[in-house]
């Protein structure tokens, strides 16, 4: 199994309270000490504008912003983004920009893309909120841009959505075959199909029974389209919250609703917390985080991205994650 850490960056509201001037040092730090050791394959952000779950006017940090920030200041970690929002650029400017990027790293961008969810911020950016038939097809349209870009060095698609004429992407990225495609979302009918032809990777649910859904859906797509399944790495996220005993993780668990109800108030913390982090697989004592996360892995999961909400504030248990979870598993 391979691993991702995510940086915090605002959005899920875990650099509450680190003075915004100081926030570029924080997510700097993180990112460099991800990159000095071996635990990590790759260090990634979110690609949205507005704080989740409400928005708010905590800082959320830009996603491409941060991976030219990162390719400059890292020097063997991989960079992606879980993930970019198809329709919130020009897929040939973001073709561009990624391109760029991976100059700048020495060829280790990753390109996590998607067809975006998050309505509120759509709207208050002034993109609409088109249907997600729409959202897709614009996807598979910037996927091909994507492609054509960093294979050929230029662009020309007369799409429904998208029309570029000869848009020239110059230097090309310095990976050979362009820069890696992580299709994002576990939609059945067209993600998966996306996925299917175009994708080096994917990243879906980590329930196993739906992991095991979804990966036979991604087998039948390939089927139909005439590509490997088996050359598709399946990833997946996870909300990781790990402590040395069950008492420690409930302490850390109290932590986290604390910091959380100083930007949502109490009732919405206390929610947040139930939904997204005491239900998963990744949150206990190492011993647990093991013995869940194997049950994916052997379905064939090969690539986990974790997302430590203390990262900003406390290290502690991205370490004894680090020391005790990544061997076992790794």
């Amino acid at each position: 199994m391979r691993f991702g850490m995510f940086i915090p960056q605002g959005w899920r509201f875990d650099l509450v309270g680190i003075d915004p001037a100081a926030q570029w040092g924080v997510m700097r730090d993180l990112a460099q000490r991800a990159d000095a050791g071996d635990a990590w394959e790759s260090i990634w952000v979110y690609d949205h504008f507005h704080t989740t779950p409400e928005p708010s006017e905590e800082a959320t940090h830009e996603a491409w912003s941060l991976m030219s920030a990162f390719a400059a200041t890292t020097s063997r970690v991989r960079l992606g983004q879980m993930c970019t929002a198809i329709s919130y650029r020009n897929p040939a400017y973001l073709a561009k920009v990624a391109a760029t990027v991976d100059l700048i790293s020495g060829g280790r961008v990753e390109m996590g893309i998607g067809a975006g969810w998050y309505e509120h911020e759509w709207r208050a950016y002034g993109y609409g909120f088109p249907r997600a038939g729409e959202r897709l097809a614009r996807l598979d349209e910037g996927v091909q841009i994507f492609r054509q870009a960093w294979t050929t060095g230029s662009a020309t698609l007369n799409g429904k959505h998208y029309q570029v004429d000869g848009a020239i992407v110059r230097p090309l990225p310095l990976q050979e075959g362009g820069i890696p495609i992580w299709i994002a979302g576990g939609g059945e009918k067209v993600t998966l199909r996306i996925a299917a032809k175009y994708a080096q990777y994917t990243n879906f649910s980590n329930d196993p029974e739906d992991f095991v859904r979804k990966s036979d859906l991604l087998r039948e797509h390939c089927a139909a389209v005439g590509t490997d399944f088996d050359a598709i790495t399946r990833s997946t996220n996870f909300n990781t919250l790990v402590g040395a005993t069950e008492s420690e993780v409930q302490e850390r668990l109290a932590a986290l609703e604390a910091r959380l109800t100083q930007a949502i108030g109490p009732d919405k913390a206390i929610q947040y917390v139930k939904d997204f982090f005491r239900t998963s697989p990744a949150v206990g004592t190492p011993e647990q985080i093991i013995e869940k996360v194997t049950r994916v892995k052997d379905l064939g999961l090969t690539y986990a991205i974790h997302y430590f909400p203390e990262a900003a504030y406390d290290t502690s248990g991205v370490e004894l994650f680090e020391r005790e979870v990544i061997p076992a598993l790794r």
